[in-house]
This record gives C-alpha cells, structure tokens and sequence, in this order.
C-alpha cells in the first residue's frame, strides 16, 4: 500500500511540473524562436564559403582579416572558409552548410538556379565592376593571338583553371570551341588540355613552361604580377575576352532584408589593401541578380545550365 502511495505521489509531482511548463510558456510565446527567425539565429556563427581563387593559404590570412570586420559589424561570429575548389561552394549552398559564398560569375549562376543564392555585393577593379578573361603565353612563344592559337593547336599546350572558373575556363572554352578548336577536355584539337585548379598555378605553369597558353582572370593576373608571386616580364597576353561582370557575394535562399543590408554596408566600407589585394579588388559594391545575365546566357550556350 505504502508502495502505491509513493507511485502517486511521483506521477502527481510530475504532471504538476508538465503544467507549469505548459503555462510558462503560454505566459511567454516567442521566447523559443523557431529557426531562422528571431535571436536564436544571431547566437550561431554565420558561415561564409569562398571559392580558391589564388593559393588557398594565402587567401585564408586575408580572410580571417575579413572575418573580424563582419563579426563587428553583424555582431555575431563570422567564420569563413576556403573551398579547395569551386563545385564545392556550390554544394555547400545547395546543401544550407553556409549562409553566403564567394562565387565566380559562373558558379554563382549554377548556384542561384539550384537552391536560389541571391548575388548581392560585388568588387570593383580600378573603380568599375568588371573584369576580362585573358589568354597568356610566355613572352618566348611564338604565338601572339588567338587565331594564331587556333591554327597552331595541335602543337599547343593548353592550360584552363578550374573547370567551373568563368574566365579561367567557360568564356575562353566557349571562344575556342566557336573556332572548332575545343569541346572538352577530352575532345579537343590541342596537343593537351589541363585543368589547373585556380589561376596562380595557370600563371606559374606558363611561366615555367609546362603549358604553352593559359585561362586567366584579368584582375588575379595583374595583382601575382604586382605582388611578385610571378615574373611581370615573363608573360604576354594574346587575347582578352570582352567585359565580364565581376565575382559576386551571394546570400542563401530567404536571407532577410536587414541582413542583406548590413553585409551591403560592411563590404562597402572595407579599405583593408590586404582582404582587397585578396581578389584583386579596389573596393567593393553592390550588384544583383540581373547582373549576370550574359554569364548565364554563356553557361546556357555552353551546356552548363
């Protein structure tokens, strides 16, 4: 009897507890906020993923410098990551493991199509936003122009960055493929097509002579030129692209309008040299969507959409 006693005793203190929690929390709605919405979020760090533009260790310093001036104007902690290469940006946005990324132009347009980034600030290169695809050959080569690459491909060398880079790949791809010369990296009429990964090894692999012409950013070229991370007098350039937007931030899919507002403000007010040195930027802006249309009308023709 003494047995069943403390039985009910227990189960009576028990739903008395399940009752005052009931009422506390009809007394309080709103203090468990769902997520995504309210202070719970602001308590988590905000993840940011970049794609490996130049060498990834160098990039990282400048970055973690970057980190530091969000997490003071977002207050909250920031962290940011270097990808090893571009496709895993794309499938960290697609996947929600990061609230903003770094993309080139034609990652970007991929990543908006499969889980909705939204482009909002973009950097400035000598005041304006663009930037142009480059083929470089050694200042030894007998090549000077991208008809003379053409006619000589069978004895050519031919080194693009990563396979989803828009001007380390896509724009000139596209050119050379118009001129009958290249579909893929397996069809092609080059000695041999590489994939070097990210713009400074395209550079460095021309420079030693290991590929005859290289796929470059304009901006990333000149900025390994001016830091010395090259040698200036080894290099010249026999083809620029036409103007090509440059590199956007993106947000994830339903980033809030306050939020957007105050990484429009932090970029735009960044005049750190050594985070703008990173991208070779002069500062930055902001862009949208719309901005992209002619690198999204190139992944279309191009079979990358």
């Amino acid at each position: 009897m003494a047995m069943r006693k403390r039985w009910i005793s227990r189960l009576s203190f028990l739903t008395l507890a399940l009752l005052l929690m009931a009422a506390l929390a009809a007394c309080n709605p709103g203090q468990a906020p769902e997520q995504g919405q309210g202070g719970g979020e602001q308590e988590k760090p905000f993840h940011i993923g970049v794609i490996p533009s130049q060498n990834q260790g160098d990039m990282q310093k400048a970055m973690n410098k970057l980190a530091q001036i969000l997490e003071q104007k977002l207050g909250r902690d920031v962290e940011i990551k270097v990808y090893s290469d571009y496709n895993g940006v794309v499938e960290a946005m697609s996947y929600g493991h990061i609230d903003m990324a770094f993309f080139g132009p034609l990652t970007y347009v991929i990543a908006h199509e499969k889980s909705g980034a939204e482009a909002i600030i973009t950097q400035l290169v000598d005041g304006k936003p663009y930037y142009y695809s480059y083929l470089i050959a050694h200042k030894d080569s007998p090549w000077n122009s991208l008809d003379d690459v053409v006619k000589h491909s069978k004895e050519i060398r031919l080194a693009f960055g990563d396979v989803n880079s828009t001007s380390g790949s896509l724009i000139p791809g596209l050119v050379l493929k118009k001129k009958g010369v290249f579909v893929d990296q397996n069809n092609h009429q080059f000695k041999s097509v590489v994939y070097t990964g990210n713009h400074d090894a395209t550079a460095l692999a021309v420079q030693n002579k290991q590929a005859d012409v290289g796929a470059i950013d304009s901006a990333i070229f000149n900025v390994l030129k001016k830091e010395g991370k090259i040698d200036a007098d080894a290099f010249k350039v026999i083809w620029q692209s036409e103007p090509l937007f440059q590199y956007p931030w993106a947000v994830k899919k339903g980033t809030s309008p306050e939020m957007i507002k105050k990484l429009q403000d932090a970029f735009v007010g960044i005049k750190d040299p050594e985070i703008l040195n990173a991208f070779g930027a002069s500062g930055f802006t902001t862009c949208s969507d719309k901005d992209y249309e002619a690198v999204r009308k190139a992944a279309k023709e191009a079979g990358r959409l």
